[in-house]
């Protein structure tokens, strides 16, 4: 069955209801290998031109699926068979959350986007990690996307990121601090200086994992490179630039919560990405996420410095063909362009 006609179905249901339903088949399927060898078949695209070495992991491919997706760690298998070079986990909280009141995802066709407000909902640490454990190490790069309770307080914040790095630091082949989150009330506050260097200065005392930084794009670019340069100093491993944003004047029809995603943050996103990649860009792993829906804004933001790119929206209204056009289109693009591997078009722009 071809993927538009699944979203015919699955756009009849709302969109949680939706993504339960599609999580039920992409759970079932990974306990179904033959299913997985047909599915990466058709989907998966793997070339050594598209190949990097990062975190001592070979990434196949430079498209991974972005947190949120995935939450609680059901559909790794699946989602790497559908063509994904890496599968981010998360956001994963030390205790279990229900998330905030429903309904608190909504979708925009029109603009090929969507609106959530779900509020780090996940089936907590010890139940994620147990799961994990069945899959890792894994043939593919997997992330851990982690961040506090919504309970938590502030001043105790630490300590909900110490737990978690703990318990995550042998299931994954890196970490990322979410702090920025709209979702969580009080989250966004902690993209601070000085709270960046306490975390990162307990996280390497805690492993030599990597562990990156995900902002939102809802700042200054002074105060984004501030932010992640302090960041890389402090010991992060990587920056993962950009969350979903609070600028609701960029959706008609947007409602007054939540955080936006899709084609409409398209240019917030890769402008805030710019201007930390001009200062960052070769210091350390740099991701780009935020309205990336085509192979050509794959590939502009890995000229703009970007290591791996993520994609969650559009692969709602794209599908995994999205993926496999996107892999096979930058194959085609380094040749045009005259590069033997994706590595010489990183930063390429800059």
């Amino acid at each position: 069955m071809e993927y538009q006609t699944v979203k015919g179905l699955l756009f009849r249901l709302d969109p949680e209801s939706a993504h339960h339903l599609a999580q039920f088949f992409l759970e079932l399927a990974g306990f179904i290998p033959p299913l997985l060898r047909g599915l990466e078949r058709r989907f998966l695209v793997e070339r050594e031109e598209l190949t990097q070495t990062l975190f001592g992991r070979e990434f196949r491919n430079p498209v991974g699926i972005a947190a949120g997706f995935d939450k609680d760690g059901t559909m790794v298998r699946s989602l790497h068979a559908l063509g994904f070079g890496h599968v981010e986990v998360g956001t994963v909280t030390p205790k279990p959350q229900i998330g905030n009141p429903k309904p608190r995802l909504f979708r925009y066709p029109k603009y090929e986007a969507i609106q959530n407000a779900m509020g780090f909902n996940n089936d907590g640490a010890q139940v994620v990690a147990a799961r994990l454990r069945r899959l890792y190490p894994a043939p593919f790069p997997i992330g851990v996307n982690i961040g506090k309770n919504k309970e938590t307080p502030e001043e105790k914040s630490l300590d909900d990121y110490r737990l978690l790095i703990e318990t995550f630091r042998d299931l994954a082949d890196y970490l990322v601090v979410n702090i920025s989150s709209p979702n969580t009330p009080g989250l966004r506050d902690l993209q601070n200086q000085q709270f960046i260097k306490e975390l990162f200065t307990m996280a390497s005392d805690l492993t030599e994992k990597p562990i990156l930084l995900k902002i939102a794009p809802d700042m200054e670019p002074a105060q984004g490179i501030d932010l992640t340069a302090t960041a890389v100093e402090a010991g992060a491993a990587g920056i993962i630039a950009t969350n979903t944003s609070t600028d609701y004047s960029l959706l008609k029809g947007a409602r007054e919560m939540g955080g936006i995603s899709g084609k409409v943050i398209k240019e917030k996103s890769f402008a805030l990405f710019d201007a930390i990649a001009r200062e960052l860009f070769g210091k350390t792993v740099l991701i780009s996420v935020g309205g990336i829906d085509s192979p050509e804004e794959a590939y502009r933001r890995i000229r703009a410095g970007a290591n791996l790119v993520q994609i969650y929206t559009a692969f709602i209204y794209g599908g995994p063909p999205l993926i496999r056009e996107i892999n096979s289109s930058l194959l085609e693009f380094l040749k045009r362009d005259g590069f033997a591997t994706i590595t010489e078009a990183i930063g390429a722009d800059r």
